[in-house]
């Protein structure tokens, strides 16, 4: 009974959403307070439907429903709870629900939020998210409906594929979502902007922090992801430049570039018709990414399906809903005001140059993810594009983005002075580039491309830290002063500062990760030593365990340094029997900063006829700061969420009257 309670749901979200779209477009047209007020109360509505379904399908999953096909394919009695509940979305038909979710959940925030907006902007937002509302919900219903019944009932289901089964994976699409959908709100207001044909800086005010809670939750999304791959999949990496994760990172680029425009244009009325242009493409990249995941034209473990036919839906919803924005916005950017002038030397230059940078980047990803299928498509050759392309195409522009990104907060709006922004960042620079000599000079294997990329990380870390140190003039003002300008200081301005000191932070432990990194494999029976750098591995015992719906061979492998303990490592190797299938279960040993990282292979024949497994160990330096500066990036735009200034209210009362008044 629930479950068709949820399918009616699900369907009437979908009237709702058609409602929310005529109502708010009709009264945003008619200036009608009292229609677009009804479509503000279908957007909740609809939302609420949505949330009934997947509370639903939820049920389901707890409950071993296996009358429901969704569940009879992705969950199993023997699951341990957390898994049954994340099999809700760790299906194609279950995802989509949860974006139909964040989508409508948008939509209700806007509608029942927006209340600083201007009346007809704020309708004609609501009517464009209801718009993508009804593609979305109405793909969920026809071709991909996660509350399908069947008609013969199995006993028992086919259960989530193990490597799925995973805290990490299990909180990783929701954030996910909410990042990726939620520049579907960016992408409203812009349609919102161009259908009413004015785009200022009341108008980059209201944008600014739905584009941040986008950027932050998507941030943490991708970061769960990689944190998932590096200690799950067992090959001791974080990021493989597969195109899954690639089609999750460009609309985290196209973002970023967003988030400095909106500042430009909010602060000088400059560049609306570029910023614009960003807050579509941003979810249209959002849109690609969901259809190369869901179309089958890729072949990744992160892949929900492989059905062509469903993925040339998803295709022709990214055609409709990207055309309709691109084409509006191609007839509406002439008649856009221009913006304010400024200098080749400001902080709006500064941006410019980082907006560019940071497009031709995504546009770098977007070519070495879709090279291969272009390839495949014409001449039905199967090449592939992996780490070597983009690290000599990606790494070099990010590279220089980020060496000029410590001076742009340091310029002055308009007009700067670049000599004393150099005087000012010499001390930082100074001490990147003693920091990057000295591992040069005591780390071994001598790197020069690696300690270059330490003083890259040195540098923005430093930087950040120095604009702080400016704005409250330390060194230069007595400590009661510095405290007082501290403790005052916007909370936009700490965001900044830990969004910029994050990016330091990875980079500090990618470059040192990626090429300090020790790898050492061996055949070992019970008793046998492996040698990794300073470190001695002896492996102790292998026994065999069971979990709630597995059976695991564990290893015991006893880590020492010079003699002295350092840990025990338990790595396992799984075999799942409902799906038949096997993995390894890594296990780490954190020292500070580094990584011990230990997979348990499979068996096999010894010396002696006496069994033996491939032990694989890595030392895997600094690579808790890989994980720790995107979360601290993200932590930096909670930061400015928080800041008064940024609501979710979007705009205070004097920047709505000042924008009536301009209409």
């Amino acid at each position: 009974m629930i479950t068709e309670f949820g399918a009616y749901a699900l369907v009437l979200a979908l009237v709702l959403s058609v409602l929310q779209t005529i109502l708010s477009a009709v009264g945003g047209a008619r200036r009608s307070s009292l229609l677009a007020g009804a479509g503000r109360g279908a957007a909740v509505g609809t939302f609420l439907c949505t949330a009934l379904t997947f509370l639903a399908l939820v049920h389901a999953f707890v409950v071993s429903d296996f009358s429901v096909a969704n569940v009879a394919a992705n969950s199993h009695t023997a699951k341990p709870m957390l898994y049954k509940v994340a099999g809700a979305w760790g299906s194609h038909e279950g995802s989509m629900l949860l974006w139909c979710l964040v989508l409508t959940g948008y939509g209700a925030a806007v509608a029942s939020l927006g209340e600083a907006l201007p009346p007809r902007l704020r309708a004609y937002a609501v009517a464009t998210q209801g718009a993508l509302g009804v593609l979305f919900l109405a793909y969920t219903v026809f071709a991909s409906n996660p509350m399908a019944r069947l008609l013969d009932v199995p006993v028992e289901g086919a259960s989530l594929n193990p490597l799925l089964q995973d805290p990490a994976l299990a909180f990783h699409p929701p954030f996910l979502y909410c990042g990726y959908v939620g520049f579907s709100v960016v992408f409203s207001f812009s349609m919102a902007a161009l259908i009413e044909g004015r785009v200022d800086a009341a108008w980059a005010r209201w944008v600014r922090p739905w584009t941040l809670a986008a950027w932050s939750f998507l941030t943490v999304g991708i970061t769960l992801g990689a944190f998932w791959a590096y200690y799950e999949l067992g090959w001791g990496g974080w990021w493989f430049w597969d195109p899954v994760e690639n089609a999750s990172f460009m609309p985290w680029l196209i973002g970023t570039a967003l988030l400095h425009s909106a500042v430009v244009l909010e602060k000088r009325g400059a560049l609306p018709g570029w910023t614009v242009f960003l807050g579509l493409a941003a979810f249209t990249f959002s849109m690609l990414g969901a259809f190369l995941v869901r179309s089958g034209v890729l072949t990744s473990v992160h892949a929900f399906a492989v059905d062509p036919t469903r993925g040339i839906l998803l295709l022709t919803i990214m055609g409709i809903a990207a055309g309709a924005g691109f084409v509006l916005f191609a007839l509406r950017a002439p008649s856009l005001n221009s913006g304010g002038l400024f200098a080749p030397v400001s902080r709006e230059s500064a941006i410019v140059l980082n907006n560019i940078i940071l497009s031709t980047a995504t546009a770098v990803v977007l070519v070495g993810t879709l090279f291969p299928l272009i390839r495949e498509a014409t001449d039905g050759e199967a090449v592939s594009v992996g780490a070597p392309f983009f690290n000599m195409t990606f790494v070099p522009l990010m590279v220089l983005a980020m060496a000029i990104l410590p001076a742009g907060p340091l310029l002055a709006w308009k007009r700067g002075d670049a000599r004393l922004v150099v005087r000012r960042l010499w001390l930082a620079l100074a001490c990147a580039a003693i920091l990057g000599l000295v591992a040069f000079a005591v780390v071994a294997p001598r790197s020069a491309l690696a300690s270059s990329g330490l003083v890259v990380g040195f540098w923005l870390v430093g930087g950040a830290l120095l604009e702080l140190a400016e704005r409250a003039k330390a060194f230069r003002a007595p400590w009661a002063e510095v405290r007082r300008r501290l403790t005052g200081l916007p909370r936009g301005a700490w965001g900044t500062t830990l969004a910029h000191a994050g990016l330091g932070i990875f980079v500090l432990g990618a470059s040192f990760e990626t090429t300090w990194r020790v790898e050492a494999a061996q055949a070992l029976s019970v008793g046998g030593q492996l040698k990794l750098g300073a470190y001695e591995l002896v492996l102790t015992e292998v026994g065999t365990v069971e979990g709630e719906n597995y059976i695991a061979e564990r290893g015991v492998v006893k880590i020492t340094e010079a003699g002295a303990p350092v840990c025990e490592a338990r790595p396992e190797r799984r075999f799942y029997p409902t799906g038949k299938q096997t993995t390894s279960e890594v296990a780490i040993c954190p020292k500070v900063l580094d990584d011990l990282y230990v997979v348990l292979g499979e068996r096999r024949a010894g010396a002696g006829g006496q069994p033996a497994w491939l032990v694989r160990a890595f030392v895997n330096p600094w690579v808790r700061l890989i994980f720790l500066g995107p979360l601290v990036m993200a932590i930096g735009g909670a930061v400015s969420l928080s800041d008064r200034r940024l609501r979710f209210g979007v705009g205070s009362k004097n920047a709505t009257r000042k924008a009536e008044t301009a209409a």
